[in-house]
């Protein structure tokens, strides 16, 4: 399974990517709204965003770009690992 993560504390990446590696996921993570947001976002299995860390418009682009290509989406406010792990294992169930 293939998640893109939007959001988020640049500090905690390593820890993102291994949280979703002892799930059986693999994970991208875009900290913040870049150049080319929504071709970084591509076309993964679900879309994590960390509403808390990430920008209303990033917020936005995401979102209709998970609507545009039928994509779950996933919205938490909390940006931590265990949050992660729970959008993990809710995105598997």
């Amino acid at each position: 399974m293939c998640v893109t993560l939007i959001g988020g504390m640049d500090r905690l990446k390593q820890d993102y990517i291994a949280a979703a590696r002892e799930g059986g996921a693999t994970l991208k993570c875009i900290s913040r709204n870049e150049r080319n947001f929504t071709d970084k976002i591509g076309n993964p299995d679900a879309i994590i965003v960390f509403t808390n860390k990430v920008s209303h418009e990033a917020r936005r682009k995401a979102l209709e770009h998970a609507r545009s290509r039928r994509i779950p989406i996933h919205m938490v406010h909390s940006c931590g690992v265990s949050s992660l792990r729970e959008c993990l294992s809710a995105q598997r169930a």
